[in-house]
């Protein structure tokens, strides 16, 4: 309240109220609640960040504050995708200012009652304060409407006066924050010893000759791996591998799919409606009570027009067409208006015949061909055959037909020749366009028609039977899995079913593979099972509805945060640990001594020597092998006509031998090159800070517990 009160000493300008909800979404708005789904109601607790608790009262207090600020800023409820996205920010921001806040006060870092007026109405207003507060119409910021709103904060509804000091309470915070980032930002500097080490590392340019005998030319199978070996590769390579909690598990779904009963009856149902529908006072009231989507009283072309409508034309005014079954619904049309419309829509069908290069030479050799085909086809030959066997772009599978097109879709030749037509029928030239040569059959003539067409369309959906159906089989399986060995088994009695896997998923995951909206199943997976009892390897979950689905799942793997195990990553590890070996196979095996193509000629075919000009030390790629740091390295360690040891590399094994190096250029403006390395360093650092600080926080997240 001291900020409000200062405020209102030092202001005095009358123009109306605005609302503060997209103010606080944006600063504040990055928590949104949910509900409490704890097992263990003594356990209040949602997470712990540098030693400080973060209670669950505390944190849906000020979730539901941001959830009616997104209500109000987006004129709806937030849906589960939101929910999923806020709860993130939320944690992250209580992260955030938790952790960084011994910090801070190792610093004495401050703010000041007269900083936190600059932030509001200052020369260094909150970017989210401008926004809520920049009139639309005009773009510009106006201050005298955010000065007179809080004036008059306390004559609000007592919501908008919580969520106005719900982010006040906020700015200290992210004063505090910007004042620590420009710090440590300050600090970072290049100097001239590490920008003329980069300059000559990007434009240095060396000629390499390479003797390379890749990985790939001896067999995966002629090399065995253990488990011993890959383990002695993890624990020398751990900090590659350092891995979150994770949880996998199998999953099996009953999907619920509209039966031949489901069907019938919406069939039955929209076909009472086409008696009343041709008879029916007011189309557009008609829709409006009896169809899934909106009326539509725009005239179309028959080009905008459902399929089924243009396998009709021309089209009766007043009649009623269908029902028909189209992508899983029942659609009924009734034309309500004809008329004429200001371009011309048509159907045709055509042979593309494209030249083989841009010489004239090829350009007539096309020309020719589709000349040919034209001729053929006037003769008698199948249009559609000849499409089929000559056409040479994607409807040469539909026989060549484009289907319906209005004016102004098509490049201007094609346009030109097929809506000059007056009648359907093969056009007698070949047609030229930039894309090659046209031989073309109008289908259906120009025409200016338009209709003017009220829709009634019924979803196919499942009836509640039909998910109570699926319901009782989802329920039939779970109680025959009672552990891992017969949720697997229900695979093989049961050929109908499809197990699928899902590994390492991570505590925030609010999608399974394909399943959308599978949160409870994850949290399950790290929480707690139905029992009450924590969740184990083997046990299976109870019956989940996802959409049009239901889904019972086994919990397979718990993966402790740390370093991946051997089984998780043995694919990846075999390879690595294979390629190892052979590398020792192929150094084995190359002579010691002579030139690179002496040494090439006695290992073997598979050896191949080549020259790379222009291999630059920043880059670490040999052109014609592909990504080799260690390889290039050592070339740049070499003297010219001095060759390496054999390298174990990416690819395959090198041998390598500097040719000569090409120094780079004096660089003539080397505070351009600081500038731009002190420039991407800056960038980085606000994620480098926020990682480094909390990598020491001791974070502890029991959110899934809860949400």
């Amino acid at each position: 309240m001291a900020l409000i009160n200062t405020i209102r000493e030092k202001s005095g300008v009358a123009v109306g109220l605005v609302a503060v909800g997209m103010l606080l979404f944006i600063v504040g708005g990055d928590l949104v609640g949910g509900k409490n789904r704890l097992f263990n109601r003594n356990d209040q607790v949602v997470g712990e960040v540098a030693g400080e608790k973060v209670e669950l009262n505390d944190y849906n207090n000020a979730l539901e504050q941001a959830k009616q600020a997104f209500a109000a800023q987006q004129q709806r409820q937030p849906d589960d995708q939101a929910m999923g996205y806020l709860r993130d920010q939320a944690w992250n921001q209580t992260l955030y200012r938790l952790a960084f806040k011994p910090e801070w006060e190792k610093l004495g870092l401050t703010v000041s009652d007269d900083e936190l007026v600059d932030m509001v109405q200052g020369d260094n207003i909150n970017p989210g304060i401008k926004q809520a507060f920049t009139d639309k119409a005009t773009g510009q910021f106006d201050k005298a409407r955010l000065i007179e709103y809080l004036k008059n904060l306390d004559k609000l509804p007592p919501e908008n006066q919580a969520a106005w000091h719900n982010f006040e309470a906020n700015l200290p915070a992210e004063r505090l924050a910007n004042k620590y980032n420009a710090l440590l930002k300050n600090s970072v500097y290049v100097t001239t010893a590490e920008a003329k080490r980069y300059d000559a590392n990007q434009n240095t340019k060396a000629t390499v000759k390479y003797l390379y005998v890749p990985y790939s030319t001896i067999s995966d199978s002629a090399v065995k791996v253990t488990d011993a070996q890959l383990q002695a590769y993890l624990d020398k390579n751990q900090g590659k591998y350092k891995v979150e909690e994770g949880r996998s598990v199998e999953y099996i779904s009953v999907p619920v799919v509209a039966s031949k009963e489901d069907s019938a009856a919406v069939k039955s149902s929209i076909a009472e409606l086409a008696t009343q529908f041709a008879s029916a006072p007011v189309d557009s009231l008609f829709v409006m009570q009896n169809s899934e989507q909106p009326y539509n009283k725009a005239f179309r072309s028959p080009a905008d027009l459902p399929e089924e409508l243009r396998k009709q034309l021309p089209l009766t005014q007043g009649k009623v067409y269908g029902p028909y079954a189209e992508a899983g619904t029942y659609s009924l049309y009734k034309v309500t208006g004809v008329g004429t419309g200001k371009q011309s829509a048509a159907r045709a069908s055509h042979i593309l015949i494209k030249a083989e290069g841009p010489t004239p030479e090829a350009k007539a050799a096309a020309k020719a061909k589709a000349q040919d085909i034209l001729k053929k086809i006037k003769g008698g030959a199948d249009f559609a055959a000849l499409a089929r066997q000559f056409g040479t772009d994607g409807t040469k599978d539909q026989g060549g037909d484009l289907g319906w097109f209005g004016q102004g879709r098509m490049v201007p030749e094609f346009e030109k020749a097929i809506f000059s037509a007056t009648a359907p029928g093969l056009l007698p030239n070949v047609v030229e366009t930039s894309f090659g040569y046209h031989v073309i059959k109008i289908t259906a003539a120009p025409t200016k028609q338009t209709y003017q067409v009220a829709e009634v369309k019924k979803t196919i959906a499942p009836s509640d039977a039909t998910r109570d159906v699926a319901y009782a089989k989802a329920q039939q399986l779970k109680g025959e899995a009672t552990d891992l060995e017969s949720f697997r088994k229900l695979v093989t009695k049961d050929k109908t079913l499809v197990k699928q896997e899902a590994k390492n998923l991570d505590r925030g995951a609010r999608s399974v593979n394909n399943l959308q909206n599978a949160r409870d199943l994850v949290r399950w997976a790290f929480g707690f099972n139905q029992n009450g009892n924590e969740t184990k390897v083997g046990d299976i979950s109870e019956v989940y509805e996802m959409g049009d689905q239901y889904v019972i799942a086994a919990l397979t793997d718990q993966r402790p945060k740390g370093v991946a195990t051997v089984a998780s990553l043995r694919p990846e590890l075999s390879a690595l640990v294979r390629n190892e070996e052979k590398a020792k196979q192929i150094i084995a095996k190359l002579p010691k001594a002579g030139s690179l193509e002496e040494m090439a000629a006695k290992y073997g075919s598979t050896a191949q020597v080549g020259t790379a000009p222009g291999v630059v030390l920043g880059q670490g790629s040999i052109p014609n092998v592909g990504f080799e740091p260690l390889a290039v390295g050592k070339a740049y360690a070499l003297k010219p006509g001095q060759k390496s040891a054999p390298i174990q590399g990416e690819q395959g094994v090198l041998v390598v031998e500097l040719v000569n190096v090409a120094p780079a250029a004096p660089t003539a403006n080397l505070k351009a090159v600081q500038q731009q390395l002190a420039q991407q360093r800056a960038q980085q650092q606000d994620g480098k800070i926020y990682e480094a600080i909390k990598a020491h926080a001791n974070v502890k997240d029991n959110r899934t517990k809860f949400f």
